[in-house]
């Protein structure tokens, strides 16, 4: 699909919405196009964390210090 500036400022919300549906909307103004809508990137889901790091400590690693909490 294919708007002017003008028809994009007025029609925002309609556009977003086939935006949303899928279809790409390129925005021209007069016969030069200057920005398409498109559907943004699925944001992704939350990290694990901990699981990412199961096994990252080596088997060299020791024991922390008597006395080291005074520096924490």
């Amino acid at each position: 699909m294919e708007v002017t500036v003008q028809e994009a400022k007025t029609q925002l919300s309609r556009l977003l919405r086939r935006v949303e549906a899928g279809e790409s909307v390129l925005i021209r103004r007069g016969r030069e196009p200057v920005a398409m809508l498109v559907r943004a990137p699925a944001k992704p889901g939350p990290r694990q964390i901990w699981s990412d790091l199961e096994g990252s400590i080596g088997p060299d690693f020791d024991d922390i210090p008597d006395g080291f909490d005074a520096y924490a």
